[in-house]
């Protein structure tokens, strides 16, 4: 996410809540109709396993049209779904937790409330349902600007029993990251942004002491008077000075991320003024990845050369043609669209743009722009593989089979 900037326009919020650089005198923030697709620079051959590739062989047969599946939102910023209820549940940046009916539009008693900061980058960030659907997890800046992960029991359609497993004090307002996912090892992931301000003043990315700028991994069950255990194979478990939850660092602003089924992790980093990247890593090489920021914003030095180590991102996206905050999303696993399985799809803030990506051999091999939605803040992944996307004006669309 981007610091504030006087002039910051377009759907307001979501720019805040998303954009990379609002702090960049030059940024253009509005969202031009019929831009074209970002510009992307594939990574070298070494940036991720070769082993890690799409099915996906070629993009020109995929045929895709996007049916509004929810409407009646506001700003809605993520999806999730639970065991045995086949109804989507509606993350909204204002605090609550939505049901959305059989017509299509939220049920009115919600399933959460939390209290929150009202700042354009805080409130309700992420949402997850544990594996049988008994709990529910919530990410969320609270009203004293600390950013809590919190779990409920399920009853019934509410959301009970609060228990605080993390409470991260921020100290700006702004890069808060946001994302909530269980990995296929039923770990708990959390993405945290770095804390704030412009070009990470406090090195947090860095810092292996601090969990900012980090995605964690933790076992969500209570251990040894811990809200959570640490899973023994933690990457920094043992070191000297490090936090045990730490999984991967050197991020900016992680606005989701999500696991292929082979447990490959694909990453959407938002950038400061000029590159967003996404981030690609299989099971074999993920803990413990440094992805160079803030001394590395996508391939180009930032603050200074990248560390020893640092991973390459596999696309670095310029912001050259208005993009400006990258939507990290899912490979495609669905059944509707056969043509499309294996590819990844991505969005960006203030550009309409929905992006296929076919990976061969770990390099890009071809991009396709697959439709367009306004203000996208998030996408979305049904228990059966099919993909939604969440757009902040309010409402959730679904990628469907279109005739040719």
């Amino acid at each position: 996410m981007r610091t504030m900037r006087g002039h910051c326009i377009g759907l307001f919020t979501l720019v805040l809540l998303l954009a990379s650089a609002c702090g960049s005198a030059n940024k253009n923030n509005a969202s031009p109709p019929g831009a074209s697709v970002p510009p992307t620079v594939p990574a070298p051959t070494t940036s991720m396993p070769a082993s890690v590739a799409s099915d996906a062989t070629s993009l020109a047969n995929v045929h895709v049209k996007l049916t509004t599946v929810a409407s009646g939102l506001t700003a809605p910023i993520d999806v999730a779904w639970r065991k045995g209820d086949s109804r989507m549940y509606v993350v909204e940046q204002k605090g609550q937790i939505l049901v959305i009916g059989k017509n299509g539009r939220p049920l009115p008693k919600p399933v959460l409330t939390v209290p929150i900061a009202s700042g354009p980058e805080q409130g309700l960030l992420s949402a997850v349902f544990s594996a049988n659907g008994k709990k529910l997890y919530a990410q969320y800046v609270d009203p004293s600007d600390s950013l809590d992960v919190d779990e409920y029991t399920m009853r019934g359609d509410v959301a009970v029993g609060r228990r605080n497993l993390l409470s991260e004090r921020e100290p700006y307002p702004n890069h808060n990251g946001g994302g909530l996912t269980f990995g296929p090892d039923g770990m708990l992931y959390i993405g945290l942004g770095d804390g704030g301000g412009s070009g990470d003043p406090l090195g947090n990315a860095q810092e292996l002491s601090s969990l900012k700028g980090k995605i964690l991994r933790i076992d969500p069950t209570p251990t040894g008077g811990s809200p959570y255990g640490i899973p023994a194979d933690n990457p920094f478990v043992g070191r000297a000075g490090a936090r045990r939850e730490v999984w991967m660092y050197g991020l900016r602003n992680p606005w989701r991320f999500s696991f292929d089924r082979d447990g490959t992790i694909w990453i959407g980093d938002v950038g400061q003024d000029k590159y967003d990247e996404i981030d690609v890593a299989s099971p074999r090489d993920a803990a413990g990845a440094n992805w160079g920021w803030n001394l590395r914003e996508g391939f180009h030095e930032f603050k200074g050369k990248a560390p020893d180590g640092a991973r390459d991102p596999l696309i670095e996206l310029s912001h050259t043609d208005g993009s400006c905050s990258v939507i990290g999303g899912y490979v495609y696993r669905g059944r509707a669209i056969p043509a499309l399985q294996g590819a990844y799809i991505r969005g960006d803030a203030c550009q309409p743009q929905i992006v296929a990506t076919v990976v061969e051999n770990g390099k890009v091999q071809s991009e396709r722009t697959l439709g367009q939605v306004r203000h996208t803040s998030s996408f979305g992944q049904d228990p059966n593989g099919e993909l939604y996307v969440v757009s902040y004006a309010g409402t959730v669309l679904r990628l469907d089979r279109a005739a040719p």
